[in-house]
């Protein structure tokens, strides 16, 4: 390994090793979130078939970490036949996350994983983890950018706030710009068209901070009337091997009202749900979901679901459906039982995280009202699996079919685990483009129709 300095290979392999969460304990948790729902009686019909699953440990699991190489000049992700891929903004600090304003802005939340252990603060501090996930400090900032002309690329770039703590969520809802940080909700003061925010916020919401490998992640959506703001919340482990008590508010979408008050668990069992969008047309809100780890190549899928009031999506105890997670059996039968099966499978350790509904009409009429979903990119899988954007065909407000590629061309040479970038987030554009957060890159890509292909 080039970045070893005067370490050995085996030594930076136990170090990678010893970053990773161990076997999962056998005590019996106390509580668990979905303690705190009225889960429903019977589980709702899903509107997709479930895939045909291996049995657990059918495969052994596997260590395969990608080696970020960056972008060579001129150098772009592939789009299918009819768009057209452009960088639209670069030299970014891990660009995670982004949202628009309703005057157009973009901002860009720039923030990464950080060291919490003594191992892992080591491979950060000597650039141990080729995949760009670990690093020794985390930019905590959002990035403005404004495009003035409306050529598809921004003209104004300013720092619009610093000082955070690892952000991803952002918000404006009425007076408010929100974020959310790993350690809870902060709000502040905000005006249409401003370019900075320079008073101070008001802490509403705190939230367990950090969790399991990239679990700090925490997401923000207003409902259509702007009366409650939902939040993601990661689990704090794999598969609950440090006990339920650690896991209290996490694996959650939580509700609250703007102001803070009032939260309640909106729905369970979702082991790390960060994108979240609505369907277009409805009142129906859908997430991005990641699955766990250890259980072989093909287990368990990720997948994107629509999300019941109340619903037990099956962390820890089960998966895709009541499938009962063995390092689990026998503890929770009747949350088991419960677990409500997702829509849509988007591959095992995919790691999807973006969400973005499209609603625009430049893109081809296939496209219109789908769901796009980021694909970070897979550790935990003999092969690499993700690594790509996808599209999932929706019609009605459900969708119609599995997903396929969409933002390809990032894996650079799968024999020696090379990659350009990581994708993550994915943001529709009032102009009818797709933005694509390429966090290992530190570039955001532009998707766009070429002319004539709309509907």
């Amino acid at each position: 390994m080039k970045h070893l300095f005067s370490w050995g290979p085996a030594a930076a392999l136990l170090l990678l090793a010893g970053c990773n969460q161990g076997q999962p304990k056998t005590d019996t948790p106390t509580n668990t979130p979905a303690q705190a729902v009225e889960s429903p009686d019977s589980v709702a019909p899903s509107s997709a078939a479930a895939p045909q699953l291996p049995e657990p440990f059918a495969t052994k699991s596997v260590t395969k970490r990608s080696h970020v190489i960056g972008w060579p000049a001129g150098k772009t992700p592939t789009v299918p036949a009819g768009f057209v891929v452009t960088e639209y903004a670069g030299n970014f600090n891990s660009p995670r996350w982004a949202y628009v304003t309703p005057n157009g802005d973009v901002l860009v939340a720039e923030s990464n994983t950080i060291p919490t252990t003594t191992k892992k603060k080591i491979a950060a501090k000597l650039d141990l983890d080729p995949s760009k996930s670990l690093k020794e400090t985390s930019a905590n900032r959002i990035t403005l950018l404004r495009d003035t002309n409306q050529d598809g690329k921004p003209d104004v770039r300013e720092t619009f706030l610093s000082g955070l703590n690892q952000p991803l969520g952002m918000l404006v809802l009425g007076n408010y710009f929100y974020v959310a940080n790993t350690d809870g909700v902060v709000r502040y003061a905000y005006k249409p068209g401003q370019t900075k925010i320079t008073g101070p916020g008001q802490k509403i919401l705190d939230l367990p901070a950090g969790g399991y490998n990239n679990h700090w992640t925490r997401n923000l959506l207003a409902s259509a009337d702007g009366s409650k703001i939902y939040v993601s919340v990661g689990s704090g482990s794999n598969v609950a091997e440090h006990g339920m008590e650690n896991e209290q508010r996490r694996a959650n979408i939580l509700e609250i009202n703007p102001d803070g008050t009032g939260e309640k668990i909106y729905a369970s069992g979702l082991r790390n749900p960060v994108g979240m969008d609505w369907a277009p047309g409805t009142k129906t809100l859908w997430t991005a979901v990641n699955e766990r780890d250890e259980l072989g190549d093909d287990l368990v899928p990720d997948y994107m679901t629509s999300v019941q009031p109340g619903a037990f999506y099956g962390w820890p105890y089960a998966y895709f459906g009541p499938k009962e997670d063995p390092r689990r059996k026998g503890e929770r039968p009747d949350l088991v039982q419960k677990t409500v099966v997702p829509d849509v499978a988007l591959g095992s350790h995919t790691a999807s995280l973006g969400l973005a509904f499209y609603s625009g009409k430049n893109f081809p009429a296939k496209y219109q009202n789908g769901a796009f979903i980021g694909q970070h990119g897979s550790w935990n899988r003999s092969e690499f699996s993700g690594y790509k954007v996808v599209f999932v065909p929706f019609s009605n407000g459900k969708p119609t079919g599995g997903m396929e590629d969409f933002v390809t061309g990032f894996v650079a040479n799968p024999a020696e685990k090379e990659v350009y970038g990581r994708p993550v987030g994915v943001t529709a554009m009032p102009d009818g483009s797709l933005l694509v957060l390429d966090d290992a890159g530190n570039k955001v890509w532009r998707v766009a129709a070429q002319p004539g292909r709309g509907a």
